[in-house]
């Protein structure tokens, strides 16, 4: 072969080479381009990425925060709007730095690798009314039954990108009724407002500091006995309450409930429910003074 061939040779296997190595660069060009002239929008959501999981952009987000903080500081017992203002306002950071407490932890990382789920066939609520009445388990059920709730009413996670943190959003949120059980404190809004500003101290989530705006909405006397009795006991409690995220309650459910709050580092409030039958108690003894002393 003359030196003009294989020069000929040497030139078309580089061509060849160029054109293989090329193709798949020009497809991946190709997806960029169109992935930049067709922008994250209503009309161009990305796929979920996790069932249920609705991406939002900047913009969404940010008006899903506002108009459900409005919303439930218009009706607190709205459970939707407080969990859509739950995950809009976790992210960017706040639930990364929840996962990232689970991660630290030994229990954390369990949990996150077993991902449990808590609901009333999980829990097995019929054996927990067996167990004595000072455990973990007979306190959880005794507190669902008195307020008349279930653990299956929980919202499922919509709206974080991530899905190891929408299950940490997932877990807090299907966890709160064991820090109500655990602190004794009701469902009405004035327990709600003093557990969640204990939870604000020991989770950082902003829907929980947020919630407290709702404390215009008591009345005065509510309102007296929150900032007075309650919000220094959230205080204290919050601030050295180890993290209760890390808490894997379906292992303790049989343990002490003094005995875990002990190690959980939590102070029980004064008993909520018995204040107010006081306070009711003695309204009606006055009531009763004034109605003798006219008659």
């Amino acid at each position: 072969m003359s030196v003009l061939g294989k020069r000929s040779v040497v030139l078309a296997a580089r061509d060849l080479n160029l054109l293989s190595f090329s193709a798949p660069l020009t497809l991946t060009l190709t997806h960029s381009l169109r992935s930049r002239a067709r922008p994250f929008s209503v009309f161009n959501r990305p796929p979920p990425n996790y069932p249920g999981h609705v991406p939002l952009n900047f913009v969404e987000r940010g008006a899903l925060a506002v108009g459900s903080a409005v919303g439930a500081l218009l009706n607190p017992r709205r459970a939707d709007l407080i969990a859509a203002c739950g995950e809009a306002t976790a992210t960017p950071y706040f639930i990364y730095r929840l996962r990232d407490a689970m991660l630290s932890d030994p229990t954390g990382r369990q949990i996150l690798r077993d991902r449990p789920r808590i609901t009333s066939e999980s829990l097995q609520l019929p054996y927990l009314r067996t167990l004595p009445p000072n455990t973990v388990g007979r306190t959880y059920a005794t507190w669902l039954d008195r307020e008349g709730v279930s653990p299956d009413t929980r919202d499922n996670v919509q709206y974080i990108d991530d899905p190891e943190c929408a299950y940490v959003m997932q877990r807090y949120r299907e966890c709160h009724d064991f820090y109500h059980a655990v602190t004794g404190l009701p469902i009405f809004v004035e327990g709600e407002l003093a557990l969640k500003a204990f939870e604000f101290l020991n989770t950082l989530i902003p829907m929980t500091g947020l919630s407290l705006f709702a404390s215009v909405r008591l009345k005065p006397a509510e309102r007296e006995r929150l900032f007075k009795i309650y919000l220094p006991w959230a205080v204290r409690s919050g601030l050295k309450s180890k993290e209760l995220i890390n808490v894997y309650w379906e292992k303790v459910l049989e343990m002490d409930v003094d005995v875990l709050r002990g190690e959980l580092g939590i102070e029980r409030p004064p008993d909520m429910r018995e204040i107010r039958r006081l306070i009711r108690e003695q309204k009606k003894r006055e009531r009763e003074l004034l109605e003798r002393q006219g008659a």
